[in-house]
Parts: structure tokens; sequence; C-alpha cells
């Protein structure tokens, strides 16, 4: 249940289109390759091969050895987005920057900023910097659909949750979604919790 609410799969990103400045075809076209594999792949060794262990953690609200075996089930059971069409790639050295505009899953419709670090010969997704276009109304309209399918016992608790996002302002919703602490999050379902079991 707590990982399916959190709605944040092995997150991002698959690209359509391409933008890049500042960096060989080389670079752009590795940048482009591990994000899309990091977004669309059903392999669960590709979260160690594309993804920092800081971007599994962010993504995962995991840490440690759980971080890598929460990206590796999401993995396997096909969670991540359906694509994502990309622009303004800046590589700088062994860092690397993009704008994403997701589609599929629950963040649908809304754009975000990734960053990248190149670690030896290999790129990998480093962390989900900020929205870069939010689309509130969109973003809880995905939510209630990803927790629709939920049973009578768990009704309340995902009212509650959709909510705490509806009434979220930007800054909070990317805090949720993006903070580096889970300590929001934790604070959204211990709540929901005390609602659904009041």
């Amino acid at each position: 249940m707590r990982q399916r609410l959190l709605i944040l799969p092995c997150l991002l990103i698959a690209v359509l289109a391409l933008a890049a400045c500042g960096s060989s075809d080389d670079e752009t076209s590795e940048v482009e390759d591990v994000i899309v594999t990091s977004a669309t792949t059903t392999d669960p060794a590709d979260c160690e091969k594309t993804q920092t262990q800081q971007f599994m953690e962010q993504i995962s609200r995991e840490s440690g050895d759980a971080a890598v075996e929460a990206c590796e089930a999401d993995a396997q059971d096909d969670e991540g987005l359906d694509g994502a069409e990309v622009s303004a790639i800046e590589v700088d050295g062994s860092n690397a920057t993009a704008e994403a505009a997701l589609t599929g899953g629950g963040l649908d419709g809304q754009a975000v900023e990734v960053a990248l670090v190149k670690d030896g010969d290999q790129w990998k997704m480093d962390e989900v910097v900020k929205f870069t276009d939010f689309d509130h109304a969109h973003l809880v309209d995905g939510l209630e659909k990803e927790l629709s399918d939920t049973d009578e016992s768990e009704a309340k608790f995902a009212s509650c949750f959709v909510e705490a996002f509806k009434q979220a302002s930007e800054a909070e919703v990317e805090e949720l979604v993006f903070g580096k602490s889970p300590q929001a999050l934790e604070e959204v379902f211990e709540l929901c919790s005390a609602s659904a079991g009041a």
C-alpha cells in the first residue's frame, strides 16, 4: 500500500525529442540513452547501472539497500513512465541537466528538471531537481486515478492522501514528491492513517 501510494515509480524519462548545447553528440546521446533506460526499463539490473544511490533514495524514499530493492521491484513490475519530451540538455564535464515533460504514471502532464552525473564512463540519473511546468489539477487527477482501485478499507486513507496534495502549494508538492527528507510525506501518512482509523 505504502509503495503504491507514493506513486514515485523509478521515475523518469523516455525521450521523444532532444535539444542540446555545449556538448558533443556522443555525450548527449549517452545522456539520452540513460534517461530513456531509467524511465522505461523492466530490467532490475538497470537500476544501479543508470541511477545513483541518491536518485534511488530520492524516488523510493528508502535508504541503502532498501532503495535499490524498491527500484528493482518497480522495474520488474513495469512501474515506469510511458515517455517524455526532453529539452534543454546541457552537459558540463561530468554533470548534465535536462528538462523533461512527462507522460504516464502519477506525474503525467508535469515537466521537471533532472540532473545526471558521470560515474567513470557511465552517465547516471542523480536527482529530480524541481518542477519546471507544474499542472496542479492534472497531478491531483492523476493521483485520484492511481488510487481509484483501492478497496473499501483503504478508501478513506486514499481520499485524505489526495486531499493533502490538492491543498498543497507547488513548493509543498515538490517537497512531498522530490524532497530529500521523508518528513513531509511521513506527516501526510500519519495524518491520513489517523483519519482512516477514526
